[in-house]
């Protein structure tokens, strides 16, 4: 090949190229491709995850109390697992966490010593029959934030100390 000659891969017209497909001067074929990252391994969108995230945020600000969500296997015995999940929070005693194991179809909502008195068992009875009635529609996102909101409520604002 003499310098300054195009080369064209053998059975390739420039005009048969894809879009973002180019013939390099050595001869090679050279093509642009978009970047598509892969969708999140979780079953929330990244909004519902916003949701999820802000409902969390409020209900921990409003209350003082420490909210958390577990998603997930709870194993054979779902109360226990559900409170060792507990007890490995930041501060246990002032800590709520909410278990969802959907596959086992269990709920286990959990409180701290202090959350407790603020958050009595009626309260997370109620919001367990919420979550049970959007989980039933297919709104798992919504079920979540729903409960978070009630617990919040029940609990009241934080005391002042």
């Amino acid at each position: 090949m003499a310098s300054g000659e195009l080369t064209h891969p053998v059975g390739v017209a420039e005009k048969d190229l894809a879009f973002g497909e180019v013939v390099t001067g050595s001869g090679r074929l050279s093509a642009a491709k978009m970047y598509e990252p892969a969708p999140p391994d979780t079953p929330f969108s990244v909004q519902q995850l916003a949701r999820l995230d802000e409902a969390l945020t409020f209900a921990s600000r409003e209350t003082g109390l420490a909210f958390s969500v577990y998603l997930g296997d709870l194993a054979e015995d779902t109360r226990a697992e559900a409170e060792r999940l507990h007890a490995s929070t930041a501060d246990p005693r002032d800590s709520v966490l909410v278990a969802v194991s959907p596959t086992q179809r269990a709920i286990e909502i959990v409180t701290g010593q202090r959350a407790h008195l603020r958050l009595p068992d009626r309260g997370a009875n109620l919001a367990v029959a919420s979550m049970v009635a959007s989980f039933k529609e297919g709104d798992l996102v919504g079920g979540l934030v729903n409960a978070l909101r009630m617990l919040s409520d029940q609990a009241g604002p934080a005391p002042k100390h």
